[in-house]
């Protein structure tokens, strides 16, 4: 059931809508329109409306109504008691299909926390001969009702699943500590549901994870690395697909997963290009990014499918020169090579993570490093010397190095990483130097 409100409701939003109807596993007998001013306080439709669906029920033997909007509790029982089946809103029905897609333990968490919050709303009455307590002889109730023994049951569920859903952020907070540590650049995929990211995921990392043509394809975010150009590597995370209206306990229980997002160097958006109705898809992608608190990160665009639309493949830039839309086909793989390029390009020039050991004697070159801003921390040593920890630029580095006779020593393979900040620089001279 769709309803239009001051107007009819759009086609994309009843295609969407019968979507998520069938990724959720239901078969679509009708589909219901209608338009009104504003929603009705007690059924959100009409009554010749609610009429007409009671009808439609008892003539197909549907057991469950949909609504492709938000409904109070007391609206989803008065339809419940008028239809004689379930009803379930737009919130209930995203949550079933998140319920059924969830993998790992994190995400499923996340999910029956959300669904808790929701039914916390909707708990129903149906005890009625120990809803009231009465004093006297004869009439002291049970005590506690049955509607608070299970308002207190949730609660204490809602409370356990929030203690383990820290642990869990925790150790994915250590997790990233470890990629900052280790300056390992993370690349956050974010997009529309549908969109082509699992397939652009897979198409960069050849991760093999699930992707199909259904909306929340995928729930769970995945990891994996992904090389950049000289060798270089950054990590790709593919998150959860956003859509319209998306849940409000959605959001909040999915805030820790979608901290891959937040805490990115850089997000690619991913945009379906066939979609016409891709400028409202960005609109409400951007919306849920700042609710989350990645809306300013910076973004690449990335247009997909446009083997569909018949756009070759091509990198768009700004003024300034730097990337800002890469149009692509994560199926054939036409133009997902340009989208390296461009990630490798917006992540600036390779890093080097070291450790150099200086004598008294070598304080230009300690002073050039601190003049180049790219010293770590210092440590004194005995007999004078100091143990610098520097990150700067690869070219910078060796050009440093050489003029001052401090040269790595390793081979251009083995000193590009910025992961591992273990090899040390000892200095034995103006024109040696080992590792």
């Amino acid at each position: 059931m769709r309803i239009g409100l001051g107007g009819p409701p759009e086609q994309d939003e009843l295609s969407e809508f019968e979507a998520l109807a069938r990724s959720a596993g239901a078969d679509v007998l009708r589909l219901v329109t209608g338009t009104r001013r504003a929603p009705d306080p007690r059924l959100f439709i009409g009554s010749g409306k609610a009429e007409e669906i009671r009808g439609l029920v008892a003539a197909t033997g549907a057991d469950l109504v949909l609504f492709d909007h938000a409904l109070s509790p007391s609206q989803e029982r008065n339809l419940e008691a008028l239809f004689k089946c379930r009803v379930l809103d737009r919130t209930g029905l995203i949550l079933d299909i998140f319920a059924q897609r969830a993998r790992s333990f994190e995400g499923q968490l996340q999910v029956e926390l959300a669904q808790l919050k929701h039914l916390a709303t909707r708990l129903v009455r149906g005890w009625t001969h120990l809803e009231r307590q009465k004093g006297g002889i004869g009439l002291r109730g049970p005590g506690e009702t049955q509607l608070e023994t299970d308002r207190r049951l949730l609660a204490g569920r809602i409370k356990t699943l929030n203690a383990r859903l820290d642990k869990v952020v925790t150790q994915r907070e250590t997790t990233r500590r470890e990629r900052k540590r280790a300056e390992i650049p993370t690349v956050a995929l974010v997009g529309y549901t549908n969109a082509g990211k699992s397939t652009l995921f897979n198409r960069l990392t050849g991760a093999g994870a699930y992707a199909a043509d259904q909306l929340f394809a995928t729930l769970d975010p995945t990891v994996r690395r992904v090389t950049l150009p000289d060798a270089r590597f950054a990590l790709l995370a593919d998150t959860v697909g956003f859509v319209r209206d998306l849940p409000h306990e959605l959001v909040a229980a999915f805030r820790s997963t979608l901290q891959e997002a937040r805490e990115a160097s850089v997000l690619l958006h991913v945009i379906d290009a066939a979609d016409p109705n891709r400028n409202e898809r960005i609109a409400q992608v951007n919306s849920v990014l700042s609710e989350v608190g990645a809306g300013s990160l910076p973004q690449i665009e990335v247009f997909n499918k446009t083997d569909l639309v018949g756009e070759p493949p091509r990198v768009e830039t700004g003024e300034l020169g730097n990337v800002r839309r890469v149009w692509l086909s994560a199926q054939t793989g036409q133009g997902t090579q340009a989208l390296v390029d461009a990630i490798g390009e917006f992540l600036g020039p390779e890093l080097v993570h070291r450790h150099i050991e200086l004598k008294p004697e070598e304080g230009r070159a300690r002073a050039r490093f601190f003049a180049a801003g790219a010293v770590l921390a210092e440590q004194a040593l005995p007999g004078g010397g100091v143990d610098l920890e520097v990150s700067m630029p690869r070219q910078a580095f060796e050009d440093l190095c050489r003029n001052e006779g401090l040269t790595p020593g390793l081979e251009p393979s083995a000193a590009k990483t910025c992961a591992h900040p273990e090899p040390f620089l000892k200095s034995r001279g103006p024109a040696s130097l080992a590792s």
